[in-house]
């Protein structure tokens, strides 16, 4: 079974790093998400430390197959409270701290000179619309604070369409959600591992 997938350290350099905060929450997410199915089959029918190869010779008939069979509740909430909720949580605290990195100022921005230089030709530049009428267009760079607030943007909305189905998952196999959305769910298990 898999296991809550910690972050790295929280720096700046961590968010404005695009490729390694979307890898980490591609990785989160394809560890625990993604392989729901397989994670909670793997809870009901634990592996063994040998294979048996009389395992194989014959298929009980009066067995339901995996998905249809009830999970022990006690499993259930082992598994959410243990595994799905702190990697829920930690990409939670990644996609928190990047939006606070990204609307803050942004002294150590390396593309700041570029942008000013090319800010003041537009300035300079002398247009006729009457004979260039694209002339007039000046398009400037993104600030990537702006970029990394797109970003955390999209990656939030993706991680509520992954949880919704998640969640939608797990009530299904552990017949335990009782109308709870997930929201609620991941607050009541941080006010209960908070105190």
């Amino acid at each position: 079974m898999s296991r809550a997938f910690d972050h790295p350290p929280l720096t700046p350099q961590f968010c404005f790093n695009e490729t390694a905060l979307r890898d980490f929450l591609r990785l989160s997410r394809s560890t625990i998400d993604d392989s729901i199915t397989s994670n909670l089959n793997s809870l009901l029918t634990p592996s063994t430390s040998a294979w048996d190869p009389k395992s194989s010779s014959s298929r009980p008939r009066t067995t339901p197959p995996a998905s249809k069979r009830p999970m022990p509740p006690n499993t259930c909430s082992h598994f959410k409270s243990a595994i799905l909720f702190p990697s829920w949580q930690s990409r939670s605290d990644v996609l928190t701290y990047c939006a606070a990195v990204a609307t803050s100022p942004d002294p150590s921005d390396p593309d700041q000179l570029l942008r000013d230089i090319e800010d003041e030709k537009a300035r300079q530049r002398i247009v006729d619309e009457r004979l260039d009428p694209y002339s007039g267009r000046y398009f400037p760079r993104e600030v990537r604070t702006e970029s990394l607030a797109a970003l955390v943007r999209r990656e939030r909305m993706v991680e509520d369409i992954i949880r919704r189905r998640t969640w939608g998952l797990v009530g299904e196999r552990c017949n335990s959600n009782d109308g709870v959305g997930w929201e609620q769910a991941v607050e009541e298990w941080g006010n209960r591992n908070s105190t």
